[in-house]
């Protein structure tokens, strides 16, 4: 945790600093420990403890900026420091931009709980860490004789974070987080080794799903004998919420303040404007409790709001962090997204399904890339071809190729299945008109 005695190092960090010729300052104090277990066919593979204790300190120096830190907290080691982390800053290029936020956009504090911590965590029994992991492993052993390899691994962190700014910010947060994994590897048809994937993670070590995961890795695993490629054409694609966030991504890094500076976006200049279907409300609530990435704050002490992203198809906002803000010359709004969200419709990816005569269904990515200036993307997918309303068979070694952008103008349906397990809250899409690559 945090100790009054940081706070007040943090401070007096910040105040030597302003005395030695800084203009300003940012510290930040981390203070965290995690630990994995990794297991391969009920053998402990990997036992890993780590910890981390330190301080980071941002200076403003007549118009350039160093970004430093350092696991030192002695007062004398940090005075000599400090001067050669001024000094050093003052051989660097000059950058105006580079500034601190307008103070009125920091966070005041005096917030609800948002529930992000739990306390049990160092009561945890360093025995039951691996028996979870066991537990996982063993769910796949003996199941079936093609089995290869089973490997399941656990892991939980916790993090305490303290923030100061010359300008008047000050804030703490801390975290916690459980994992748990597993892979099966099996034996195919000829020399063909299906493998598959499956994991949980909670922000709570009662909340985490720690049975069933080994066996539906397993059963993942099964389905996927006898992959083939289907016949190229255009197909409906319906992505399962294990990988509909990966279809998001381009468009939020395209939403980034550098990546619109850089003229790096192919999403310039188009707010306002309707971009997607008129199906997705995509949303920014950093205030949900008890879930991966909800905040009071940013990165850079800014306060963290409800914003709608895209609000039935029209983006509404960029995140603008101070740099870019300073860059572009236009207001800022907040450094990136913290729990993104899109809203759900009322059917889960089952039904979806049955009402398709022929389509894909999109279990899993195997490379390729999206290009951020143009949005045109070519991914390599497998998951199963679908013939009137059934899956029909396994498929792998296709690709699907287009433009991102038309690609969500072309979404027909949205599920109501989000996976809970992450801050990207996407339940699986359904889209028209998709070119597959395959025979």
């Amino acid at each position: 945790m945090i100790t009054k005695k940081d706070k007040k190092l943090a401070q007096w960090t910040m105040n030597y600093a302003l005395k030695n010729g800084c203009q300003a300052v940012r510290i930040t104090v981390f203070n965290g420990s995690s630990n994995s277990i990794e297991v391969r066919d009920m053998k402990i593979d990997r036992l890993q403890q780590a910890s981390e204790y330190s301080l980071m300190i941002r200076l403003y120096v007549n118009g350039r900026y160093g970004s430093y830190s350092t696991n030192r907290f002695e007062k004398n080691e940090l005075k000599k420091t400090i001067i050669e982390w001024i000094q050093a800053t003052g051989f660097l290029c000059p950058d105006e931009a580079r500034t601190l936020p307008d103070a009125s956009l920091y966070y005041k504090g005096n917030n609800e709980d948002l529930c992000l911590f739990d306390e049990t965590y160092e009561k945890i029994d360093p025995d039951k860490r691996i028996e979870i992991a066991m537990n996982v492993c063993d769910e796949m052993m003996g199941k079936d004789a093609r089995l290869i390899s089973a490997n399941s691994s656990y892991s939980d962190d916790q993090v305490f974070k303290y923030m100061i700014t010359s300008n008047g910010f000050e804030g703490e947060a801390s975290e916690t987080s459980f994992g748990i994994s597993a892979s099966a590897n099996i034996r195919g048809l000829g020399e063909s080794r299906p493998e598959a994937f499956w994991y949980d993670s909670k922000v709570f070590l009662k909340d985490l799903e720690t049975k069933g995961i080994g066996l539906e890795a397993l059963k993942r695993a099964q389905q996927k004998i006898g992959q083939r490629k289907a016949v190229s054409g255009q197909y409906h694609m319906l992505v399962d919420n294990m990988n509909s966030a990966r279809l998001l991504s381009p468009i939020i890094n395209a939403l980034y303040g550098s990546s619109i500076q850089q003229k790096n976006s192919f999403l310039m200049n188009c707010i306002d404007k309707k971009i997607l279907s008129d199906k997705v409300r995509l949303r920014d609530t950093p205030h949900l409790p008890k879930a991966f990435g909800s905040r009071y704050f940013d990165g850079e002490g800014i306060a963290t709001h409800d914003r709608d992203i895209f609000e039935e198809g029209i983006l509404k906002t960029y995140f603008i962090d101070t740099y870019s803000s300073n860059k572009l010359t236009i207001p800022p709004t907040i450094s990136g997204p913290s729990v993104l969200s899109v809203d759900k419709g009322t059917r889960p990816l089952n039904t979806i399904l049955t009402d398709l005569d022929k389509g894909i269904l999109v279990t899993g990515f195997n490379g390729g890339n999206c290009n951020s200036t143009s949005g045109d993307f070519s991914y390599g997918v497998e998951g199963f071809l679908i013939e009137k309303g059934e899956l029909s068979h396994p498929i792998s070694e296709m690709n699907i190729t287009g433009n991102i952008l038309n690609l969500f103008k072309n979404v027909q349906e949205i599920g109501n299945d989000p996976k809970d397990s992450s801050s990207w809250k996407i339940p699986s899409l359904l889209f028209d008109k998709v070119n597959f690559s395959g025979l």
